[in-house]
């Protein structure tokens, strides 16, 4: 069936919200004293902070919590136009309007924006990055890339959905997108390059949950298998038994970034920001030698490009943590020997992991990431 081109205008709700992404630190008089917090965006391969730090709507995470007044939207009336661009209903700026187009006469801009609309701005995760001087040419991150609506009545309910407002508080998908229509009356459609969640089967909290399957979100909320790639034309196969709803632990796929969402009930079983840099306070109180150097180590709490004698590292084959010395190095491969056990492989710094929302349970960091040594709890890690 050709649809030709389709409008669906969606009013304010007064049941639900997008407080996407509220921030925590922004004082604001006009905020309750007691602020009724929904949960936490964090995007993954940031420990607590972006390399170059944490500034406005581009930050590491985000919390969501509940406005004054609900600005969520929902599903209204629906009709058909033939010239979406000149309509009113696009071109009102009160009004909220959702427009999907089969032909357009210009490319889709992939990438993150940071105009008003948005509220979390999401930039291309590029793994091993610890300045953030590595830039992307052309990114796969949609420019409104998808909203979240949370109950207002309950907390516990946030919902995800493909695509977000832009400026004029419209949702335009692209030529390239996915787009249907259900039974000959709803319309609904997938973004370019889609909007995947995985939710974890069992508790988050507690390390016992496992990896359940990425699925994909459309814009009207419905779930679907995925593609057979990425960006592929064929939308999957309807999940009757998954929902849109996030879950504590929940893994978001922007394509360029993924985000993790942590429950306000969730975040409250995680240890805080102050009981990781008590448990760093701790070691480093013991004061740890290395074995070779005989020097005292010390666990830092931020990544430094500088070469430091009391910078422990740890040789990843054996997990053994020693200083800085050349002892045992191979100089054609960078590998090193352990002086322990002589196991040679190579060699990383160790970090504290200091982000809150990736510990599954409180306890000493006795364990480390392979192969980028940031320390955490046992079940943390594994």
């Amino acid at each position: 069936m050709n649809f030709g081109n389709f409008i669906i205008l969606i009013t304010l709700s007064d049941g639900t919200e997008s407080p996407i992404l509220e921030e925590q630190e922004s004082a604001n008089s006009e905020k309750p004293k007691q602020l009724i917090k929904y949960g936490e965006l964090v995007i993954l391969g940031y420990n607590g902070f972006l390399p170059q730090g944490d500034r406005g709507r581009r930050r590491s995470k985000f919390m969501l919590s509940k406005r004054p007044v609900s600005n969520g939207v929902k599903r209204s009336r629906h009709y058909v136009v033939k010239t979406p661009h000149s309509s009113q209903a696009i071109l009102d700026a009160n009004q909220h309007s959702i427009s999907y187009t089969l032909s357009r006469n210009h490319a889709v801009i992939i990438g993150r924006s940071s105009e008003s609309p948005i509220d979390f701005v999401v930039m291309d995760t590029i793994p091993g990055d610890k300045t953030g001087e590595i830039k992307v040419n052309q990114s796969t991150i949609s420019r409104f890339a998808c909203r979240i609506l949370c109950d207002r009545t309950n907390p516990k309910i946030a919902r995800i959905y493909a695509a977000g407002l832009d400026t004029s508080r419209n949702i335009f998908l692209g030529e390239k997108a996915t787009k249907w229509q259900e039974n000959g009356r709803e319309i609904d459609g997938l973004t370019t390059n889609g909007v995947l969640i995985m939710h974890p089967r069992g508790s988050f909290c507690g390390g016992e949950a496992k990896c359940g399957y990425w699925l994909e979100t459309s814009v009207g909320g419905g779930v679907f298998s995925l593609r057979e790639s990425r960006s592929a034309q064929q939308k999957g196969q309807v999940v009757e038994d998954a929902t849109n709803v996030l879950q504590d632990g929940t893994l978001i796929d922007l394509c360029g970034a993924t985000l993790l969402w942590r429950s306000a009930e969730g975040l409250a079983k995680s240890p805080s920001k102050r009981d990781l840099e008590r448990e760093i306070d701790e070691i480093n109180a013991g004061r740890p030698q290395c074995p070779v150097g005989l020097n005292t180590l010390v666990i830092p709490r931020r990544v430094s490009p500088n070469e430091n004698q009391q910078q422990p590292y740890v040789y990843l084959n054996c997990g053994h943590v020693q200083g800085l010395h050349d002892w045992g190095q191979d100089k054609d491969t960078g590998s090193r020997k352990c002086p322990i056990c002589l196991e040679l492989g190579p060699v990383v710094k160790v970090f504290m992991g200091l982000e809150p929302a990736f510990y599954v349970d409180s306890g000493p960091p006795t364990f480390a990431f392979n192969p980028c040594g940031h320390m955490a709890t046992e079940k943390t890690v594994k």
